[in-house]
């Protein structure tokens, strides 16, 4: 995107929708104006506070309630705060003593027309997952916790924007079993894309330590919008943390550009890391889940919707 052009904000409103739908999770309730999602995943935006409207109530009283609910079920209250929610919201809550967290980067490529091909390297191919499978084996690779997969691959499946998940795998045996090829080393990267009628986001984008710093992530992610292009697709958006200059960097090269932020508003004693809820409380149990445990070693990430990021996120 060319610098000092700002997208419609009619546009910038449809990927902000866009954004919302694709992480809409089973688990969601109204309160006043306030969509309240409590999905015990990894990412924030599935276990939030959405503010969509004024609503009726004080805000102190609608704060009150919404603290009780999160607490009810094991959540934190997390308050997502974007350029469209009420105005004088953010700044009322800071006034309640509501601390400031976790800035989140949007970007965007407003025309998908002229993405250059970027081919995988010989030897590597591109195969689809369904959502349980990717839930585990990008939940492995980030060494996420069982629950957190769990929830993680409720969500794909019971999602109202359909997710399409990829993973690379290297040589012709991974084909047959990325799962399984995961243990071995044969899993480089994984990659998702969720299409609602023009707008494709990228989401948990990930590649596997030994295989950075050859193109693999800007190659997948040309994959995916490429495939996403040929179903519909015409404009491209992601989330990425301002800290994660490496992902940024790919996003740049592939034409995305900011074009909104978002943080969240914390109360004084809300612990962002919690307890996930027990695998009994998810609707059913993921048919893939492995039974090996993730890899212990600490990876970062070129990701499109969460980079790896600690375990509060």
């Amino acid at each position: 995107m060319t610098a000092g052009a700002p997208l419609p904000l009619a546009l910038l409103a449809r990927i902000e929708d866009a954004v919302l739908n694709a992480s809409a999770p089973p688990q969601q309730r109204l309160l006043d104006g306030w969509l309240l999602r409590h999905c015990p995943a990894k990412a924030k935006r599935a276990r939030c506070v959405n503010p969509l409207g004024p609503g009726r109530l004080p805000l102190a009283e609608r704060l009150a309630l919404a603290q009780a609910f999160y607490a009810s079920v094991g959540l934190p209250l997390l308050i997502r705060i974007t350029p469209f929610v009420p105005a004088g919201l953010d700044a009322a809550l800071a006034e309640l003593g509501l601390a400031l967290q976790d800035d989140t980067i949007v970007m965007a490529r407003p025309s998908l027309a002229d993405l250059a091909p970027e081919p995988l390297p010989a030897g590597l191919q591109l195969q689809a997952v369904d959502a349980d499978r990717y839930a585990e084996i990008v939940g492995q690779l980030r060494d996420t916790p069982a629950e957190q997969r769990l929830a993680h691959a409720q969500r794909l499946r019971e999602s109202p924007v359909p997710y399409r998940g990829f993973v690379v795998c290297a040589g012709s045996g991974a084909a047959t079993d990325p799962l399984a090829a995961i243990e071995h080393g044969a899993v480089l990267a994984c990659g998702q894309y969720a299409r609602e009628d023009e707008r494709v986001g990228l989401y948990d984008v990930f590649v596997a330590p030994a295989a950075r710093g050859q193109g693999l992530a800007r190659q997948l992610c040309s994959a995916l919008l490429r495939q996403a292009r040929e179903v519909g697709a015409s404009v491209g958006y992601l989330q990425v943390e301002p800290e994660n200059l490496a992902a940024q960097r790919v996003y740049a090269r592939l034409g995305f550009g900011e074009v909104y932020r978002y943080h969240y508003r914390v109360g004084p004693n809300t612990r962002s890391a919690y307890n996930p809820s027990p695998v009994a409380t998810l609707a059913r149990r993921s048919p893939c889940m492995a039974r090996a445990p993730g890899k212990a070693a600490a990876r970062a990430s070129v990701s499109g919707s969460r980079p790896v990021e600690p375990p509060v996120k």
